[in-house]
């Protein structure tokens, strides 16, 4: 697995526990904005900023969003 900086995983593991509580209580604004601000944040880390990530790498990230593990 690659090393994700820790800052990003961690913004990984907030979107993916953001949008399980969605899935669980739709319609929720807040949590609907929440989701988009992480999002944002992935996307735009600095750690892509040299080239944008592969699919591999963005599948990477997910699994690592949604395991215990972070860094």
């Amino acid at each position: 697995m690659r090393p994700f900086p820790a800052d990003l995983a961690r913004a990984q593991q907030e979107w993916s526990a953001t949008y399980r509580q969605l899935a669980a209580q739709p319609g929720r604004t807040e949590l609907r904005r929440h989701l988009y601000r992480s999002w944002t944040q992935l996307f735009f880390h600095p750690y892509w900023r040299q080239r944008r990530p592969s699919a591999a790498e963005w599948r990477e990230l997910r699994d690592l969003g949604r395991s215990d593990r972070c860094g």
